[in-house]
């Protein structure tokens, strides 16, 4: 039984790939990922914006105290063992490079053309197999969407320009059309559309009166916006797509291949459950394909995209409209005298 998968012109073992997250930051761990079954890599975001400050700190002391008095210079920090923050992200890359056999890719999140481009050129001269940009800024309110649109369509242009290795764009959902944005990226250069970025929304601590940041993990209900637009997308876009964000069980992998998906990517369920997950998962899904006579997953992808169903409708509005109409109050007692008698 074949589930190899193709992404971003890598030739994969499995459509399982584990999605940026800390879990990049260890090697041990990274190792343990590869050995239980995850067919390639995704290294936790570089934040131009960390980048940035952090340089800035650093040329701040630097200069802060030089002419205080005549020993001052001795203050002077020692240069080649201070490693700001895209140094140790390299460094990182290349480790990962160095030790495992599956392909890792770059995450980057900037805010400037000139940033993107810099940082795009360094992960691939580290040796980052494919790179994905994160599209994760929030802009100024008086900023239309029209000009957001435009901003990260040059974005990924001028990140095509400077690199030769794939790029993937993970995106948001909130796009005014995301459809034609869709279709405006893959006409620009992307190689792959990652479905979709997750975003921490902070609470309000109703004691302490302040924002509170909370981490919640996904679950596969989070999977379905994903599932729709890649179901959508199949065959309309020129571009790999992949799922990420609800991925959970092999269930869930083998509906992101169906509505069309590439590959499958998840960190919410090896935070949870521990890296060996991934191995039952990919046994699950080879059980199941046996059970359904399918021989690779190839053969599967695409079955349930918009275009192949009965129904296409089921994608859009009519759907909304059913389900709403299909809905009845459940009868007094009712769903309480079925639980007994079950």
């Amino acid at each position: 039984m074949n589930v190899s998968s193709r992404y971003l012109g890598l030739d994969l073992k499995s459509p399982l790939v584990a999605s940026a997250s800390p879990l990049s930051r260890s090697l041990d761990v990274a190792k343990r990922l590869e050995d239980a079954g995850a067919a390639a890599l995704v290294m936790h975001s570089l934040f131009q914006e960390e980048a940035v400050a952090e340089s800035l700190e650093l040329d701040h002391y630097l200069n802060y105290f030089t002419e205080a008095f005549a020993e001052a210079l001795t203050w002077y920090p020692d240069l080649p063992n201070y490693r700001l923050i895209p140094d140790r992200y390299l460094e990182q890359l290349r480790l990962l490079k160095q030790n495992l056999s599956i392909p890792v890719i770059g995450s980057l999140n900037g805010v400037s053309t000139g940033g993107w481009t810099s940082y795009a050129r360094q992960m691939e001269q580290a040796g980052a197999d494919a790179l994905e940009l994160n599209l994760y800024h929030i802009p100024d309110m008086n900023v239309s969407g029209a000009e957001v649109e435009r901003r990260s369509v040059e974005v990924l242009g001028a990140v095509k320009a400077e690199v030769s290795i794939p790029v993937a764009v993970k995106l948001s959902p909130f796009y005014s059309s995301f459809g034609a944005m869709a279709q405006r990226l893959a006409a620009a250069g992307a190689d792959a559309l990652v479905m979709f970025n997750r975003f921490y929304q902070p609470d309000l601590d109703l004691d302490e009166l302040k924002v509170q940041p909370r981490l919640e993990l996904s679950t596969s209900g989070d999977l379905l916006l994903a599932l729709r637009w890649v179901a959508m997308l199949h065959g309309r876009v020129n571009a790999q797509m992949a799922v990420t964000g609800g991925v959970h069980t092999h269930e869930d992998v083998i509906k992101a291949i169906m509505a069309g998906a590439d590959v499958a990517m998840m960190t919410s369920e090896l935070l949870a459950k521990g890296e060996a997950r991934l191995t039952e998962i990919e046994r699950d899904l080879r059980e199941w394909m046996e059970r359904r006579g399918y021989e690779s997953v190839g053969e599967m992808r695409g079955t349930l995209s918009q275009r192949k169903v009965e129904d296409p409708s089921a994608f859009e509005r009519a759907n909304y409209v059913r389900v709403l109409q299909s809905w009845r109050p459940d009868p007094a007692g009712q769903l309480f005298r079925e639980m007994l008698n079950s």
